[in-house]
């Protein structure tokens, strides 16, 4: 990784999920994402797209079973792939606050990329699943992305009464966020922390 070409590339193999990743944070939007289930496909082909993330997802995961490791499995990675491609973060915002609406959803993510994995989550989701991906799981995607990616991550869904809607907008506020947060500051040469890293 060069301050020039933020990428990575992440591998996991455990028992019950095997994954190929890679990210580019200063993309076009571009992804191809087959994680075997359909809605998490286009919940994270939404999240490239409106990130402006270059994303590539293969994940082979225990879906006999249920979503969970899948879901929780492939955060990991984006976690772990911000984290190796943002490196020592010089120049970047840091900071970002976002809420996106979705026809009656309303959701919000506000963002330090301070290196200090901190997450909270307010709000519920009006049916338990959508398609085969079950609803909580996008207050558990958020988190796995955090921790991994050493974010201090507040989100909420703060209205709606769908839930294939509060969870698409809860997924495009966390990529505006941290598109938004991720940015180099061209007036900034440093990293911007009074500690100098983060």
């Amino acid at each position: 990784m060069s301050e020039h070409d933020r990428t990575a590339a992440v591998t996991r193999e455990t028992a019950e999920t095997t994954i190929e990743l890679t990210l580019a944070v200063d993309g076009d939007g571009d992804s191809e994402v087959d994680t075997g289930i359909g809605f998490y496909d286009h919940m994270l082909e939404s999240f490239a797209k409106h990130g402006l993330f270059d994303l590539t997802v293969r994940c082979d995961g225990d879906l006999e079973i249920d979503d969970h490791h899948t879901v929780e499995d492939v955060a990991i990675c984006l976690g772990e792939a911000f984290d190796e491609a943002l490196g020592d973060k010089r120049a970047i915002r840091r900071y970002a606050d976002r809420r996106v609406p979705l026809d009656e959803a309303v959701a919000s993510v506000v963002v330090d990329v301070a290196g200090r994995p901190y997450y909270e989550f307010s709000g519920e989701f009006s049916q338990e699943s959508v398609g085969e991906f079950t609803s909580v799981m996008a207050d558990h995607f958020a988190l796995s992305v955090a921790h991994n990616a050493g974010l201090t991550l507040h989100a909420a869904v703060e209205r709606g009464d769908n839930a294939h809607h509060e969870v698409e907008a809860l997924f495009k506020a966390l990529a505006r966020a941290l598109d938004d947060a991720t940015r180099i500051d061209e007036r900034r040469s440093d990293t911007p922390s009074t500690k100098g890293e983060l």
